[in-house]
Parts: C-alpha cells; sequence; structure tokens
C-alpha cells in the first residue's frame, strides 16, 4: 500500500525550501482550490484570543510562505504589527508583492536561524503572539524548532500552531490518502508539471505526529495550557490548531 512506503524526514525536510522555491508561482491558485482554506487560517488567528483588534501587539508569523496567513493575522488583528517569516525565498517574492500596511514586514530565515535573522533586520523580540502555519511538519529538527519559536514568545503570550495530524485516526488516513491522490497530486501534476511537492505533502503528512505527540512536544518546549481544536469541513480530524502558552 502507497501508504506503507519507507518516508526519510531529513532528506526530504531538506529539500522542502527549494520545492517551494520552483512552485511559488502556483501556490496561491493550488491552496486556493482547497475548501476551507483562508477560513480555517483566519481561524486559527482568531483562536490566539488577543484584545483591542491586537492594539499594541507584535506578532510573528513563521513559515508565511505566500503571506496566506500572514493575511489572516492582519485581518484578524488590523491594529497590531506582524513580522512574517519563511525559509523560500520565492514564496517570500511572492508574498511582498502583495499589498500590505505598514505594519507588516517580511524576513527570510529558516525557523532554526531566527534569532541571527531577526537581529540583522533589527526586529526586536519577545513577541505577543505567534502563528506557525504547516511549520512544524517539515522542520528537519522539530524538537529545536519548536524551542526556538517559544523563545521568541513573551511570557503568557499565545502560540497557535496550524498542522495537519492524522496518526491518531485510520479514517483521517484515508480520507487524506484519497483526497491526495484524487485531486491534490493530479491538480498539482497539471498545474506545475512536477507533483513532487503534493507527493511530499502526502507522505509528510501520514508520517507526522499524532496529536498527543504533538502536545507533548508543545510542552516540552516549555508551553503551558496546551490543548488541540478541530477545524470544521473535509479536514476535520486532518487540520487543527494546537494551542498554549509560554
Amino acid at each position: 500500500m502507497r501508504q506503507r512506503r519507507t518516508f526519510d524526514r531529513a532528506s526530504a525536510a531538506a529539500g522542502v525550501s527549494a520545492q517551494f522555491d520552483q512552485d511559488a508561482a502556483s501556490y496561491d491558485r493550488l491552496v486556493g482550490a482547497n475548501p476551507g482554506y483562508h477560513e480555517h487560517l483566519r481561524l486559527s488567528a482568531r483562536r490566539l484570543d488577543l484584545p483591542d483588534r491586537g492594539a499594541g501587539a507584535t506578532l510573528l508569523d513563521v513559515g508565511c510562505g505566500t503571506g496566506l496567513s500572514t493575511a489572516a493575522l492582519v485581518e484578524t488583528y488590523p491594529e497590531a504589527r506582524v513580522v512574517a517569516v519563511d525559509a523560500s525565498a520565492e514564496m517570500l517574492a511572492r508574498a511582498r508583492e502583495k499589498t500590505w500596511p505598514g505594519t507588516v514586514r517580511f524576513v527570510h530565515s529558516r525557523a532554526e536561524d531566527l534569532h541571527a535573522a531577526l537581529a540583522a533586520e533589527g526586529v526586536e523580540r519577545p513577541f505577543d503572539g505567534l502563528l506557525a502555519a504547516y511549520l512544524v511538519r517539515n522542520l528537519p529538527d522539530r524538537d529545536a524548532g519548536v524551542a526556538v519559536l517559544v523563545d521568541h514568545l513573551a511570557p503568557g503570550a499565545p502560540i497557535a500552531v496550524h498542522e495537519y495530524s492524522v496518526a491518531d485516526s485510520a479514517y483521517a488516513r484515508g480520507v487524506w490518502t484519497a483526497v491526495c491522490w484524487a485531486v491534490i497530486i493530479p491538480l498539482g501534476r497539471r498545474v506545475t508539471g512536477d507533483a513532487s511537492l503534493y507527493r511530499y505533502l502526502w507522505r509528510s503528512v501520514l508520517a507526522f505526529d499524532g496529536l498527543a505527540r504533538l502536545e507533548q512536544r508543545l510542552r516540552d518546549a516549555g508551553l503551558r495550557e496546551v490543548h488541540t481544536r478541530p477545524v470544521d469541513g473535509w479536514q476535520r480530524g486532518i487540520v487543527h490548531t494546537i494551542l498554549g502558552r509560554r
């Protein structure tokens, strides 16, 4: 069965940024065909539960890609400042091409290099909230990467990890595989001419943490009040918001 193929996470993760660079031009069009994609990002942003439309807050968006998660933060917290970071130069270039308020700033960096990259840009830390959408699964060293994220939060500040997790449910794994091979992978191949990124997406989600393991990673990194909330639609049980506070 396809699900049983060996998945070398370290090797796959090493090439993720290059693959995102290659497919950056078509990324928004592809995810736009996914019902609920944008609303689910806004839902996770709202679950940070910041007061006063984010007035006085500075938020960190790690793994911002083409800026879709950044847009979710800006729409939800229009009074906040947002620093958006991604490891893919081409995805970040697409994000910068869009129209943003002056409160948004983009930084090119891997999550692991966040300290140095923000310091070089003169960006002060800690942050009052953090959104990491579809990031943790792609980190070469998940525990070290999560620790870096937590280290950038002010005491008491919230984090929302918006991520796939299907390991705990045979039904969710079945739905995920069916949707990938019937829709996501063929569409990716048709639009880009190369379905490598979308085959990686399928495999990486199957190989990723179950929710209990992911929640424990966050607790081990120093977060408290860690809990998971669902999304709706076909992705219920597949995509989740995992919340916590430093």
